[in-house]
């Protein structure tokens, strides 16, 4: 007997044992017994591939069973109802009594009982806003903002750039904005971007382009690579559009990205590497150059998070502080997610997302050329949207213009 025929010796000996192992065996029973082992084996394979690791799932699994004895859950029942309660008489007490709207008035009321009623809707609360002091909430507040705001939003209530052939106005001042923005952030001719609602929709659609640009490219479940303190509208486009996020750990000392943890983190699933400038927790901008570089080694998108320093990074050098490049500059950064309506002391309910080139921005596109209503097509997550508000961005952005922003 040669070598070659061992292998054949081999699998006929093994075919032989299995087939005496089973030869008491019914039929039924094998069909049964493979039926139930390939069903557990896609449950452990399904459990294993879960994007919460196994220790996080073990702990939620103790935390509701631990809930669940009855002493605790009577307990936490009453504790919930008691937070409900509270959260009720204090929303409640806020009101100061005035009773709500139900249902449509029979006969309209005019315009007078509308301005008397809406001057009582906005004295409730006792919080002074207006004077600043409200992190998070109003970033500047000043009469000839409102008065601009005002007459701007009245001119233009009634538009909507969807329609960009009916409102061409709107629409140009929405191609300006963007252009105003991308000039900020150092970029070229190619540079483009779109106006959206707000920070959390400018950071759902950069995912959304990059998820659809990995599905190009044949990869079935991207995957987002992000620090810890990266804003929250990450993983909610993760949650949003089936996409996998991995958190990485930042230096305690530094509060920036941990590199080498990114680094280990990236895997051929990796579609988007995130930075922030700065993130929120700790007001901290990440090694925007260090993320990149892992960007370019490994030919993944590079997204920087600007939209709380948005208006204040982009005029550091002129106001005399130095501090790294976090923008175009920067080789590898391939789109920048920007707030207006922040530091840039625009109304509420803009801002502003920017791709390095147009090849990026067209995977954050919809079209839906086959709905019998006709072809549907929008730039980003709503259709129609508010020509108003643009205009009011647009205006205060005019108005404050460069110099104010930086003193």
């Amino acid at each position: 007997m040669s070598v070659q025929d061992l292998p054949g010796v081999y699998l006929n000996a093994i075919r032989q044992e299995v087939n005496g192992m089973c030869s008491s065996l019914e039929p039924w029973l094998l069909v049964v017994v493979t039926f139930v082992v390939s069903a557990c084996i896609f449950k452990m394979h399904g459990f294993l591939r879960k994007d919460e690791s196994l220790l996080e799932r073990l702990k939620r699994l103790c935390f509701n069973v631990i809930k669940n004895f009855p002493i605790l859950k009577g307990y936490i029942s009453k504790k919930m109802e008691k937070t409900k309660e509270e959260i009720t008489s204090e929303v409640l007490k806020v009101n100061k009594g005035m009773p709500f709207m139900l249902k449509l008035p029979e006969t309209g009321w005019a315009k007078e009982k509308i301005f008397v009623e809406t001057e009582k809707y906005t004295a409730l609360g006792s919080c002074d806003w207006e004077k600043g002091k409200v992190s998070g909430a109003v970033y500047n507040y000043n009469e000839e903002l409102v008065e601009i705001a005002t007459r701007v939003y009245g001119q233009c209530a009634w538009t909507n750039p969807l329609h960009h052939d009916i409102f061409p106005g709107v629409h140009k001042m929405e191609a300006e904005v963007v252009r105003m923005v991308c000039s900020m952030f150092h970029g070229d001719e190619n540079t483009c971007g779109v106006m959206t609602s707000g920070g959390t929709e400018s950071i759902l659609m950069a995912c959304k382009a990059y998820r659809d640009r990995a599905l190009s490219l044949g990869i079935d479940r991207p995957q987002i690579v992000a620090p810890v303190t990266a804003h929250a509208a990450f993983d909610k486009a993760a949650a949003l559009m089936n996409m996998k996020i991995v958190h990485v750990r930042i230096d305690e000392s530094t509060m920036m990205v941990d590199l080498k943890a990114m680094q280990k983190s990236i895997n051929k699933n990796t579609c988007l590497l995130v930075a922030s400038a700065p993130h929120f927790p700790h007001g901290i901008i990440d090694p925007i150059e260090g993320v990149t570089l892992l960007g370019l080694r490994w030919n993944i998108p590079v997204h920087v998070d600007s939209c709380l320093g948005g208006f204040l990074l982009p005029f550091m050098d002129k106001a005399g502080f130095s501090i790294p490049p976090f923008d175009f500059r920067v080789k590898g950064v391939t789109s920048i997610s920007c707030d207006t309506h922040k530091y840039g002391s625009t109304p509420k309910g803009t801002s502003v997302l920017i791709y390095r080139d147009q090849s990026l921005r067209h995977f954050q596109f919809f079209v839906q050329p086959n709905w019998p209503g006709g072809i549907y097509a929008s730039p980003s997550m709503p259709g129609s949207r508010s020509g108003g508000v643009i205009a009011t961005c647009w205006a205060t952005m005019l108005h404050i213009g460069d110099r104010k922003s930086v003193v």
